[in-house]
């Protein structure tokens, strides 16, 4: 059996795998050690085995992934979640739809230094879920919001995603952060419109609030400032190079504890809690990427990857039909897999067939483009049925909310997103403008 058919087998065998719910990185790891035995043979394997881990986690750059993740749960813990809410809704609320519109702006403030999706929900869901109850919004409407809000956390910088791309493919993370920050600004704006548009359709779906005092308002911006000076200092410091992503984490992971101190009143208990909870899911991301290693070793001997990239640079398809079909397969993986997972999979094989084709931009502009499409196509993927995780997540603190209506409710959202995809794929400068401008 050739090299090629026995990468083309593990390649389904870890599809099945993933299938039967088998965590990835123990997928990954089992697949990629067992093909890289069948191919290369057993000492191989041990003489790999030696150094991988240590040449994969001795890397610096790694570092700011405990980091972000640290500093998200400090956030949490400082209760900016609930300032953040309250700020937009003080403002907005009033509207027809104005509570789930506040939710949105609550999930991109708190995206903004959470990084992760499913945290973003799961906070907000906490915060937002009561006051759209108080309100009678339609289940569908405040469940669908929530779980479309999520998503914002991994495409609003700093993404966990973003950066384990960027490790994947050697790129940027502070060019990949400021690439991402307007389609991060158009998916809130994409959001909003949803939701003035289902609330014009109908008018009881969404119920507008009362409304605050200016007083209440000019309070509650105030009262968001802890947030607006992380965002700042962590991005700021990136965007303009006075910090390396790595420091920014630091600093911002500081800064959110002070804050969580002085202002959320976390004491000991939660301290432990934030790193706990931190080295659970560093813990988690640590060992698929050991295990993404592995398996792409496996996928190289194999040439799987090398001869799906010469098929596709000598197949007279067109750059952008390569693109969009990725795309597709990309939401069709979305529907079964989590985000991390699905890069992790597809875009060592992807990448080296986009580095193949000529799309008539530098090479380094083609990876810094790719990496926003894959990252709001895996988006759209926690949000699509039948297994978006988002939609799993704020469905279980609506329990007597169906999860059909659930999933009619991230419609709209879903809509939005297509029409944001399609802008970036056609548009390339949408997402290379600003690090053109920065850089």
């Amino acid at each position: 059996m050739s090299g090629l058919e026995i990468g083309g087998i593990g390649f389904l065998v870890l599809l099945v795998l993933l299938a039967l719910r088998i965590p990835i990185g123990v997928a990954m790891l089992a697949v990629g050690m067992v093909g890289y035995v069948a191919i290369a043979g057993h000492v191989a394997l041990l003489s790999y085995l030696k150094t991988a881990a240590y040449w994969q986690f001795s890397s610096f750059g790694l570092a700011v992934i405990p980091l972000f993740v640290l500093m998200g749960q400090f956030a949490a813990k400082a209760g900016l979640s609930t300032a953040l809410f309250r700020a937009a809704n003080v403002w907005l609320g009033h509207h027809r739809g104005g509570i789930a519109m506040a939710a949105i702006g609550g999930c991109a403030g708190f995206g903004a230094i959470a990084g992760s999706s499913l945290a973003t929900a799961a906070t907000m869901g906490q915060v937002a879920l009561p006051e759209l109850r108080r309100y009678n919004y339609s289940g569908a409407l405040a469940t669908g919001t929530l779980a479309a809000g999520g998503t914002l956390g991994i495409l609003i910088p700093p993404s966990v995603v973003l950066i384990v791309y960027a490790i994947i493919v050697e790129a940027n993370i502070a060019v990949l952060f400021q690439a991402a920050f307007i389609p991060g600004i158009l998916a809130v704006i994409g959001y909003l419109l949803a939701i003035a548009v289902v609330v014009r359709i109908n008018p009881a779906a969404g119920p507008a609030g009362q409304r605050a005092s200016a007083r209440e308002r000019w309070e509650a911006l105030v009262d968001i400032w802890p947030v607006l000076l992380i965002f700042l200092l962590v991005m700021g410091g990136i965007y303009t190079g006075f910090f390396t992503p790595s420091e920014a984490a630091g600093v911002g992971s500081v800064g959110t504890f002070l804050i969580a101190v002085t202002r959320g009143g976390m004491r000991l208990k939660g301290f432990f809690e934030a790193l706990l909870e931190t080295a659970q899911t560093t813990g988690m991301i640590f060992l698929i990427l050991l295990g993404a290693a592995i398996f792409n070793a496996f996928l190289g001997f194999s040439e799987l990857t090398q001869t799906a990239a010469n098929y596709f640079a000598g197949s007279g398809y067109a750059p952008l039909t390569v693109m969009l079909a990725m795309v597709v397969l990309f939401i069709v993986l979305g529907m079964v897999m989590d985000s991390l997972s699905m890069i992790l999979l597809t875009v060592p094989v992807f990448w080296t067939i986009i580095a193949g084709l000529d799309f008539g931009m530098d090479p380094e502009d083609v990876k810094i483009w790719f990496g926003i499409i894959a990252l709001i196509v895996v988006e759209v993927g926690l949000i699509t049925p039948p297994v978006g995780l988002n939609v799993f997540v704020i469905n279980s603190m609506a329990r007597d909310v169906p999860m059909i209506e659930t999933f009619k409710g991230v419609l709209p959202f879903l809509l939005t997103d297509a029409l944001r995809v399609t802008l970036i794929i056609v548009f390339p400068l949408v997402s290379l403008w600003l690090p053109s401008v920065m850089n």
